[in-house]
């Protein structure tokens, strides 16, 4: 779907807005929900828990007026308090643990877990995500008088395409490449998330994204995939298939692709012939959020020329619920009143929505659904403990010469080098929920290793050298520096113009936002005096956009990316002692914020420090590899090996890279440590470091693991579920969707590591 989260807020390019119940419509609520004192009038069918749930929701729905129902046709879905209709959110989020509703127990990335290859183990992760969707449901639904976004119970997870490409940024969402793994894990989820309760559903699965969607980012909104009918068969329908008819998945997320010429959303094959008559499926079809307004795009499918027509094909074909702005509703009524789609259509859709309610227990006694589950079930220890061990399962030896690992004998000196070593982002991908006590590989080092004296230098930014903040005392405000400090001006619009409504004389480029002190833009002007000579790297640390110029030239420019902090910076050389015009401009998204100019020396006092450091060591951990903020979700990254969200290339950034080689030329044991949600070629490391691990993003206790991997406290046991190239030259186009020549099944040449590999122990 098009969302990606921090703790997102990954989230859409389509506007999501909360509305919150007023109070008058919440005692509306409370009166007419079941289990409250009634009057002497007859209940209506829908409440008589005798009759079946397609029975109540057919009877609940002849009831409402047209407009009633278009406005139920959109995942922000409003109340209806005359009918007892609570407001409810189908947008919700649970691939690897409840998403971006506050603390909750993080799993390993999908892709982590799927190196398990445990289906058990993922039902009964699956379970305990149900569970907390729950807990979480229970502590909110009263408060908000329904649900609001990744408040509910319908859950758009998981991921089950092939990650056919390691190119592709969402990959770390699936299960691999192997359409039988893929399946497995696939049945096993959707059967833990949705219980085995007789008569309710502790949560709705949504397998996604149907189908044949695997990258390029970049296209997704446009391109028409045209899949042999031996690859549609075998490699992009089987786990769709399977979480379907073995699984019973009571929803299906519809892509944002086109195939065969009719976009995903509106493609008859797929949503009829398919999923309804071939496999007999009978729940709804969600669309990927602003799939709808693709199919009548002229940038985007142009599939037909209006939003009416673009209602009339999607309805038509199957789809039930638009993940889209509350302008939708309007197409719908205005493809109604026009005749391009009949009533009976969108009653046919409503009726299939409100069955998974009823499902999920909305119109019944509280105390009939899952009474047990309380808001004390979530995030638990013994949810925490089961996240610890699908870590351990999850992590992949991929090189033990002469026996490295487990450590034989306890290093007295140990280095940990690298960003990710102390930070949360690589322990969670994207996605994910907040992990409440998380464990990072340094935490987790140091915890196991106390008898050791375990030190840490950060060596890098992922794809810079190491950046600190810019001293006061380097700015001007003039030309010959006879006086320090920065001319700063705010500006009430983004785009700065008019006047300024503050000007002041400032000591550095740095902000503090905070409520009703938000600046909507900034500017600071005057001169920089370079303290070194050689090459520069600027950023500035902010939640919105910004741009700097240096010298008269655009250093960079990140003013429009999207909601995600970026970590994109600018290079330029500059010479010591020189003096040089700077001007920098930033605008905030947030209500509150801490932001300023950071850079990186010539010099690279980061990795100075490492390699002293190393030099003292008697084993260095060395962790590197990529967060969820360089692969993803359609990102607006322009980096050196990235682009939308996407991989270029397949190797180490270069900045890592570099370190990790004259950490080696020192000849000291080193373990290499790789966080990542896609193969990475380090055929270099392959060669000259003695031990690598392979940690993908490792959930919130994932930290503890990988510190028990290499004390031996376990074997190893995880298994990869994807190709480890050598390099991207080996492969066929990104944008090619056949499977000749990719994974296991088709590809011919040599790899690094193979599909399956992984080694133990013992």
């Amino acid at each position: 779907m098009n969302c990606s989260i921090t703790s997102k807020l990954r989230f859409s390019s389509a506007p999501v807005l909360f509305r919150y119940t007023g109070f008058a419509v919440f005692l509306s609520l409370l009166v007419t929900l079941p289990g409250r004192a009634q009057d002497s009038t007859p209940s209506p069918a829908y409440l008589d828990t005798a009759l079946s749930f397609e029975q109540r929701a057919r009877d609940l729905v002849s009831r409402m007026t047209l407009e009633e129902k278009a406005a139920q046709l959109i995942n922000d879905a409003p109340a209806i308090p005359r009918l007892g209709v609570r407001e409810f959110d189908w947008w919700s989020e649970g691939l690897h643990g409840v998403a971006a509703a506050g603390e909750a127990t993080v799993f390993p990335q999908a892709i982590g877990m799927a190196a398990t290859w445990n289906a058990p183990l993922m039902e009964e992760v699956a379970r305990i995500i149900g569970i907390e969707f729950r807990a979480n449901y229970e502590e909110n639904r009263h408060r908000l008088g329904g649900s609001e976004w990744f408040s509910g119970l319908s859950v758009w997870s998981p991921n089950i395409n092939i990650f056919r490409d390691p190119r592709w940024g969402r990959g770390q969402e699936t299960y691999g490449e192997d359409p039988y793994l893929t399946s497995r894990l696939g049945v096993g989820f959707v059967k833990g998330l949705q219980g085995d309760d007789s008569r309710y559903l502790m949560a709705v699965a949504t397998p996604k994204h149907f189908a044949v969607h695997s990258g390029p980012e970049s296209g997704r909104h446009r391109d028409d995939i045209h899949p042999s009918p031996r690859d549609l068969e075998e490699t992009y329908l089987p786990a769709f298939r399977a979480t379907v008819v073995e699984g019973g998945a009571h929803s299906v997320m519809c892509a944002y692709n086109a195939v065969n010429g009719a976009p995903a959303c509106a493609n008859d094959m797929l949503l009829n012939d398919y999923l309804r008559k071939k496999w007999g499926f009978d729940g709804y079809v969600v669309s990927d959020c602003g799939a709808v307004e693709d199919v009548y795009g002229q940038d985007r499918h142009n599939y037909v020329d209006t939003p009416e027509e673009a209602i009339a094909k999607t309805f038509g074909a199957g789809m039930d619920l638009i993940c889209g702005s509350a302008k939708e509703t309007d197409h719908i009524l205005s493809a109604a009143r026009k005749g391009l789609v009949s009533e009976a259509v969108l009653t046919r859709s409503l009726v299939r929505l409100f069955t998974a309610r009823m499902r999920l227990g909305e119109f019944d006694p509280g105390a009939d659904v899952f009474p047990k589950i309380t808001a004390r079930d979530n995030d638990t220890p013994e949810h925490r403990a089961k996240a610890l061990q699908v870590a351990r399962e999850s992590l992949v030896l991929l090189k033990n010469d002469n026996s490295l690992l487990p450590l034989r004998k306890v290093p007295k000196n140990i280095l940990v080098i690298g960003k990710n070593a102390d930070s949360v982002d690589p322990l969670v991908g994207n996605y994910n929920g907040t992990p409440s006590n998380p464990v990072t590989i340094l935490d987790g080092i140091r915890a196991r290793f106390s008898g050791s004296s375990v030190t840490y230098a950060e060596g890098f930014e992922l794809l810079y050298p190491l950046q600190s903040g810019v001293p006061d005392s380097v700015f001007c405000l003039t030309e010959r520096c006879r006086k320090n400090g920065l001319l700063f001006e705010q500006f009430p619009t983004r785009d700065m113009s008019g006047k300024p409504a503050i000007s002041a004389e400032v000591k550095n480029a740095h902000i503090v936002w905070e409520g009703e002190k938000r600046r909507s833009a900034a500017r600071w002007s005057g001169y920089i005096k370079a303290p070194e000579s050689g090459e520069y790297y600027f950023r500035f640390a902010a939640d919105g956009g910004y741009r700097i110029w240096i010298d008269n030239k655009m250093v960079i420019d990140a003013w429009n990316l999207d909601w995600r902090p970026s970590m994109l910076s600018g290079r330029i050389e500059l010479a010591e002692g020189k003096t040089y015009p700077i001007r920098v401009e930033s605008f905030q998204r947030r209500d509150h914020g801490d932001e300023r100019l950071v850079w990186s020396l010539p010099s690279d006092q980061g990795a100075r420090e490492a390699l002293q450091a190393a030099q003292k060591a008697d084993l260095v951990v060395f962790v590197a590899g990529l967060t969820a903020a360089l692969e993803g979700e359609e990102m607006p990254l322009p980096a050196e090996g990235f682009e939308g969200g996407d991989r270029v290339d397949l190797n180490l950034p270069r900045v890592q890279q570099g370190l990790l080689e004259k950490v080696a030329a020192l000849g000291k044991p080193v373990v290499l440590v790789l966080t990542n949600g896609s193969a990475l070629a380090v055929n270099w490391a392959d060669r000259h470091i003695p031990a690598i691990v392979e940690a993908w993003y490792p959930g919130g206790q994932g930290g503890e693991a990988v510190a028990e991997l290499l004390a031996g406290d376990f074997s190893p046991a995880g298994r990869l579920p994807v190709t480890f190239y050598r390099s991207v030259d080996q492969l066929p186009p990104f944008g090619d969707y056949s499977m000749q020549g990719r994974t296991y099944r088709y590809f011919t040449g040599e790899v690094l590591y193979p599909f399956g590999y992984g080694l133990s122990y013992t």
